[in-house]
C-alpha cells in the first residue's frame, strides 16, 4: 500500500520548482507564511537547488531530495512532462497548478500506472484551476441532504480600483490549448471510456453567451480546465467508490454589454490568429493588445492583487432523502459559494500549498495507491476544504 514518505527519508519536505518565476515567487511567499505560522511538519531551512527541464539529470537530482515537488513551470504542455517523469522515476510526489486539459489528461494516460507502481501521487490542477470547482462540487454534494445529480458554477472575478490582469504565461497556455484542440480530442479517444451514467434529469447546457440571472451579468462557458477536471473526478468516484456521478456545467461572468462587445471582437481575432503559427506569434508578442489588457507580460502589480477577489457560486440540484432519482424531476436545490482573494497569484499559491500539506499530513485519507489524480479524486476524504477555509478560501452554503 503506497503512503507518503516521512520527512526523515529525504532532506526537503517541499521543493518549489520554478521558484524564481512569476507565479513561483508567490508560492515561495505562501510557504514562508505557512512556516511562520509554526507548522511543525515543515523545517525552516531554505536551500536553492538548480534544475532545468532540459537537463534530466538535474531534475532527477532535485526529485531525489524532495518528498513533494511543487511544479510552477508552465506552459506545462512544453515543460511539465519531464518533471512528472523525473518525479515518478525518483519517488517524489508532484503537485502542479496547470489549467491545461491536454497536459493533465496525457499525464494520466502515460504515467498513472507507473506512479501507482512507485507509490507516487501526481496531483494536477491544484491552483485556481481547478480546486474551487472540483472541491466545490464535492463540498456541495456533501452538504446536500439527498442525492446530488447536477451542479452549475458561475465565476465572478472582481478587480479593485487599480484594475487587474493576468500574466502572459496563462495567455500562452490558452493559445496553445486552443490551437491543439484536435490533439485533445484524439487523446481522449485513447482512454476508451464508456459514458458516465446520467442519474436523474439530464442537465440542460447553456448557450455560448447568455445573461445569467444567477449572477446578474452576461456569461460565457468557462474555457479552463474545470469541466475536464470535475468530470475526471466524478468518473474516479463512480468507478472506485460507486458514488453517484454529478453532471457539471461551468460558466464565467464577463459583465455588461460593453464587455460583450470587447469579447466578441477579441474572440474573433483570437480564433482567426490562433490557427496559424504567425498568428500565434502575434498573440504571444502582444498579449495586452489582443486581450484588451486582460493579460500582460508584466502581470498584475501587488496593489492590483491586493484589491482583487473572486466568487465561485455553485447551484446544485438533486433528489432529497427518500426520493428515487429515476422518478421525475429533481425536487431539491442547494447553493454554495467558494470565495477568496485574487485568483491567479494569491488564491492559487494558497490552494497549492494547502494541497501539498494535505498530501504530506493525511496519507491514510488519500487513495490507497499512487497514481495520477485530480484534486477531488485525491482529496475527497481529507480535510483540504477545512484547511482552505482557515487560509482565506471560504466554502459556505448560502
Amino acid at each position: 500500500m503506497a503512503r507518503v514518505e516521512t520527512s526523515s527519508n529525504r532532506p526537503y519536505h517541499l521543493v518549489i520548482f520554478g521558484a524564481s518565476g512569476f507565479t513561483g515567487q508567490f508560492v515561495v511567499e505562501e510557504v514562508a507564511r505557512t512556516v511562520a505560522e509554526g507548522k511543525p511538519e515543515l523545517r525552516t531551512e531554505v536551500d536553492i537547488i538548480v534544475a532545468d527541464v532540459e537537463e534530466p539529470d538535474s531534475l532527477a537530482a532535485m526529485c531525489k531530495q524532495a518528498v513533494i515537488v511543487l511544479n510552477c513551470v508552465g506552459p506545462y504542455r512544453f515543460y511539465g512532462e519531464s518533471v512528472v517523469k523525473a518525479c515518478v522515476e525518483n519517488g517524489a510526489h508532484h503537485i502542479d497548478i496547470s489549467g491545461e486539459p491536454q497536459f493533465l489528461e496525457s499525464m494520466q494516460l502515460n504515467y498513472s500506472s507507473q506512479a501507482a507502481d512507485k507509490g507516487v501521487y501526481i496531483i494536477g490542477s491544484c491552483g485556481f484551476d481547478s480546486i474551487p470547482a472540483d472541491m466545490g462540487v464535492l463540498y456541495t454534494r456533501d452538504q446536500f441532504k439527498g442525492t446530488l445529480t447536477a451542479v452549475e458554477s458561475f465565476l465572478t472575478v472582481n478587480s479593485g480600483p487599480d484594475g487587474g490582469c493576468l500574466h502572459e504565461g496563462t495567455w500562452q497556455s490558452a493559445i496553445y490549448g486552443l490551437a491543439d484542440s484536435q490533439k485533445l480530442r484524439s487523446l481522449r479517444r485513447k482512454f476508451n471510456y464508456t459514458p458516465l451514467p446520467t442519474v436523474g434529469a439530464k442537465m440542460k447546457r447553456r448557450g455560448a453567451l447568455f445573461f445569467s440571472n444567477e449572477i446578474q451579468q452576461y456569461t460565457v462557458p468557462f474555457m479552463g480546465s474545470d469541466p475536464s477536471v470535475v468530470k475526471r473526478t466524478q468518473r474516479f468516484l463512480t468507478e472506485e467508490h460507486e458514488a453517484t456521478p454529478v453532471q457539471y456545467g461551468a460558466y464565467a461572468g464577463i459583465g455588461g454589454i460593453g464587455n460583450v462587445i470587447k469579447l466578441m471582437f477579441a474572440g474573433m481575432m483570437f480564433w482567426l490568429l490562433v490557427k496559424f503559427s504567425f498568428g500565434r506569434n502575434l498573440l504571444i508578442k502582444y498579449p495586452e493588445f489582443f486581450s484588451f489588457g486582460l493579460f500582460s507580460k508584466a502581470g498584475p502589480t501587488r496593489k492590483q492583487m491586493e484589491g482583487a477577489s473572486f466568487q465561485f457560486a455553485l447551484y446544485g440540484e438533486g433528489y432529497t432523502e427518500g426520493e428515487d432519482p429515476s422518478q421525475g424531476k429533481p425536487n431539491g436545490k442547494i447553493r454554495t459559494l467558494v470565495q477568496g482573494p485574487e485568483p491567479g497569484y494569491v488564491a492559487t499559491p494558497i490552494a497549492m500549498v494547502q494541497a501539498a500539506l494535505t498530501l504530506l499530513n493525511e496519507p491514510t485519507a488519500l487513495p490507497r495507491k499512487g497514481g495520477v489524480y485530480t484534486p477531488g479524486a485525491a482529496f475527497a476524504k481529507t480535510t483540504l476544504v477545512d484547511r482552505l477555509n482557515k487560509h482565506g478560501i471560504q466554502f459556505s452554503v448560502i
